[in-house]
């Protein structure tokens, strides 16, 4: 597919990834688990709880692959704006379908790279308790395959020297799990020759939403449980 004008770039978001390595390790003491898990090429979408404002950052400076995230359009003011657009990030209305974002996320996944999403719209418990219906249309319309990933520690108050974000050098642990698709089909029979994921089903009814819908929080619910379990984390 061919890079529309106005579009992020691959190259934007390498350098995001580079900026989010320097800060994230920097400033905190990330402990990243299953990395191994993100595909190494190929489009993939990496669901994200959202609890606490660096989880973005913290994803972009850990994943294994630069991503580029749908973000908030309240973001995007003064000197950020040109800085989050110069790094491949998306700017993305949510009061409306944005058609604007649509078109340059599903243009990320038709070029093989990271979508990142946080599917519960907002930033809250971080729980995956309410999720919103934009994760799957994604994974149905491209047919790529969820990573759910969970941030955690990111939300700890003791200590802190700003009230929204994490006591400095503190850790915070970021666990992937398992790539899935939202319709539960076979992934072997989604590849095309160039090793990428197929179209999606075509189908996009309100009734093929919900379902997947229920089938990705059932999923994301499970990892997050998972992972706290795993780490001792809340």
């Amino acid at each position: 597919m061919t890079q529309a004008t106005g579009s992020p770039t691959l190259r934007g978001a390498a350098v995001g990834r580079g900026i989010g390595i320097g800060l994230m390790y920097g400033l905190w003491k990330p402990r990243v688990l299953g990395a191994w898990r993100v595909p190494a090429s190929g489009p993939v979408i990496l669901a994200v709880n959202h609890s606490h404002n660096i989880d973005g950052p913290m994803l972009m400076g850990t994943a294994p692959r630069p991503v580029h995230f749908l973000i908030k359009k309240e973001a995007f003011v003064g000197p950020l704006d040109p800085f989050l657009r110069g790094i491949g990030q998306l700017k993305v209305d949510r009061t409306t379908a944005d058609r604007t974002a649509i078109t340059h996320a599903l243009g990320v996944l038709e070029n093989g790279g990271v979508l990142g999403i946080f599917p519960e719209g907002t930033r809250g418990e971080g729980d995956f308790a309410s999720l919103r219906a934009g994760l799957a249309y994604f994974a149905v319309r491209s047919g790529a395959p969820i990573v759910p990933v969970a941030v955690l520690g990111s939300t700890e108050r003791r200590g802190r020297l700003i009230s929204a974000l994490p006591p400095l050098r503190s850790r915070v642990d970021v666990v992937f799990g398992d790539a899935f698709d939202a319709q539960d089909r076979a992934r072997s029979s989604d590849k095309g020759g160039d090793g990428r994921r197929g179209g999606g089903s075509g189908l996009r009814t309100r009734k093929v939403l919900d379902e997947a819908t229920v089938r990705i929080q059932g999923r994301l619910t499970a990892h997050l449980d998972e992972a706290r379990r795993f780490t001792g984390r809340r």
